[in-house]
Order: structure tokens, then C-alpha cells, then sequence
């Protein structure tokens, strides 16, 4: 297997998307001529042209518009927003366009686009560009959501989300673009729905996504230590949401922490624990328990924001309460 960066994971998903399928195309600020603000885009207009990768003006709400009606023409636009956060100028297009269209058109037509690019705190960029928005797209009906920073699941999903008639909102991260990993050589799809076990445990639960993957890995190495199994759950897709592998990891640990970066109120973890108690009750041996943001605007000084996100220190706290262990 190759071993390749989040961002060649994603560009060459994109890119062999484009070879597949001519209806495919590439538009948002800088993706051309500059290669992507976060180059995930590097080399595809060399490759594929100025009619199929596409520069924009700074107008997400016009961008976006333009891609919710190419998808309805018939094409499969791939949206980059250069960050999430200024996604939220596009709110409009997104929610009451691209998720609705199919049901207000009576199926008439479908919108199969993906809306892709960095999510949550990066580093040190204060309160207007640090936002998670991932728990307000899955309250919208019609909507695909994804969320991985694992270059082969970036790809796999990539790919399925292109191919996909529904829109996609694709959510990554600029801190993770660089990371690297093995990706599975020739066609590689990931169903959208499907989450993973990223590490097999027996004693506890924990179910993370995006960069929190990695401090829930973090935190099972710290509790490897003392003896204690963590199982490692990693949603991948949280629209439409894989609660049957949750259920059963839940059945097998029967302790539940979720590690979320976002504030904590009505939330994708909310709603996890409330499907978790509903079917698992009889299974679980502590109340599940929750590590989000701290509710306070993003701060831009550094220590604040390494006190405002999850962290280390949090979480295994968490797990410590519910083991019965502090």
C-alpha cells in the first residue's frame, strides 16, 4: 500500500474521480492557479483544465449557489469552502438548497454535490475561525456528513461521496492535512454509513472523530499502562450515523465516553447518548460520560485554547469516572 498525506489522499480521490467521470468538476477560492490554499488541489488544473478546476471570487454564498444549480443540471460539483467557518456565509445555499431540493422538488431533481474542506480549531486563529459546525448539518435532513483526517478513509469516502446523489458535507482539518498514512492500492471506497473500530478494547468505549481520534488514541496508551482495554470507535460518517457498531461496542465495554470537539450542548454526542441509553441500558455499567469544548468562544492566546478543547487531562478523567476508578 502507499503510504500518502491526507491532502494527496483527498486530491488524488478527486483526481481519479475526474478521469472516471467527465461531469466532474473542482471550484472554490484559489483552487487553480494557486493549487488550493491548503494545496489539496495541487497539479489538477495542470491536469484537467480551466473549465474543470475551477477559481472563484470570495463569495461563498455565490459559489456555492452556482454549484447547488450545476448539480441539478447534471453535473457533480466538488465545492471547496477554504475553511468551514466561512461555510457559514453559505448556510443558505447549503441548508435550504442543496438539502432540500430533492424532497421540495418531489425527487425531480437530486443535488449531488460535496461540499468539502477544514473544520474546527486549527491553531491559534481566535473565536471566528475555530467553530465546529458538524453538529448543525446533521440537524438537516437531506444531508450527508463526513468527518475523517485518516488519508485511506479521506479517499475511500471521497470517492463514495462524489459518486453519491445526495449532497455531501465533507469535513477535514488544516492542522492534518500532512499526516500520513497507508492507503489500499487501486479502487478504494469507503460506504458512507460505515463507521470502524480503530483499535479493539474490552474495558471502555470511546467514540471519537476528526482530530479527536487522535487524543482518544492517546488517552488508550496512557490507560494501557494501568492495565485498562480501550476500544476506539471512530463514526467516520455522522450523517447518516452507524449505531448498530456503536451498540455493539457499547454491549461489549459497557462504558461509553465520547470525545467531541465542539460546545457540548445539543450535540452529535448528545444524540449518541441518548440512542445509547435507549437501546443498551441494561448494558451499561456507568452513566456514559462527554468531553467537549469548554462553552466560551474560541480563544486566540494559546494556552487558553489548549484549556477550551478537549484535552488529555479531561479525558481520562472521564474514563476514570466512568471505570468507578477516581
Amino acid at each position: 500500500m502507499a503510504v500518502l498525506t491526507l491532502r494527496e489522499a483527498l486530491n488524488q480521490a478527486m483526481s481519479e474521480e475526474m478521469e472516471r467521470d467527465p461531469s466532474v468538476f473542482v471550484m472554490g477560492e484559489e483552487v487553480a492557479e494557486y493549487n488550493g490554499a491548503y494545496k489539496v488541489t495541487k497539479g489538477m488544473l495542470a491536469k484537467f483544465g480551466p473549465m474543470r478546476v475551477v477559481d472563484s471570487p470570495i463569495s461563498e454564498a455565490g459559489f456555492c449557489g452556482l454549484g447547488v444549480g450545476a448539480a441539478m443540471a447534471g453535473l457533480r460539483p466538488v465545492i471547496e469552502m477554504m475553511t468551514w467557518n466561512f461555510a457559514i456565509q453559505a448556510f443558505d445555499q447549503i441548508i435550504n438548497h442543496a438539502a432540500k431540493m430533492f424532497f421540495m422538488s418531489a425527487g425531480m431533481y437530486s443535488v449531488p454535490m460535496v461540499i468539502r474542506g477544514p473544520h474546527g480549531a486549527a491553531h491559534m486563529l481566535g473565536a471566528q475561525h475555530s467553530q465546529c459546525v458538524d453538529h448543525m448539518l446533521v440537524n438537516v435532513p437531506g444531508m450527508y456528513v463526513v468527518s475523517t483526517i485518516d488519508p485511506a478513509d479521506a479517499k475511500g469516502l471521497m470517492k463514495a461521496a462524489i459518486r453519491s446523489n445526495n449532497p455531501v458535507c465533507f469535513l477535514e482539518s488544516e492542522m492534518m492535512y500532512g499526516r500520513e498514512g497507508e492507503v489500499p492500492d487501486g479502487e478504494h471506497i469507503v460506504p458512507i454509513g460505515v463507521g470502524a473500530i480503530k483499535r479493539e478494547g474490552t474495558d471502555v468505549t470511546i467514540i471519537a472523530w476528526n482530530k479527536m481520534t487522535l487524543l482518544a488514541h492517546e488517552v488508550a496508551e496512557a490507560l494501557a499502562e494501568d492495565g485498562i482495554s480501550v476500544e476506539i470507535l471512530d463514526p467516520r460518517t455522522l450523517q447518516p450515523l452507524d449505531e448498530d457498531l456503536i451498540f455493539a461496542s457499547v454491549r461489549k465495554t459497557h462504558r461509553l465516553v465520547i470525545i467531541e470537539e465542539g460546545w457540548g450542548v445539543s450535540t452529535i454526542g448528545t444524540h449518541i447518548v441518548d440512542r445509547v441509553v435507549k437501546e443498551c441500558f441494561d448494558e451499561l455499567d456507568a452513566p456514559p460520560e462527554r468531553v467537549t469544548n469548554h462553552f466560551v468562544p474560541m480563544h486566540y492566546n494559546e494556552r487558553l485554547e489548549h484549556e477550551t478543547l478537549p484535552n488529555k487531562e479531561r479525558a481520562l478523567a472521564a474514563v476514570n469516572r466512568v471505570l468507578y476508578r477516581s
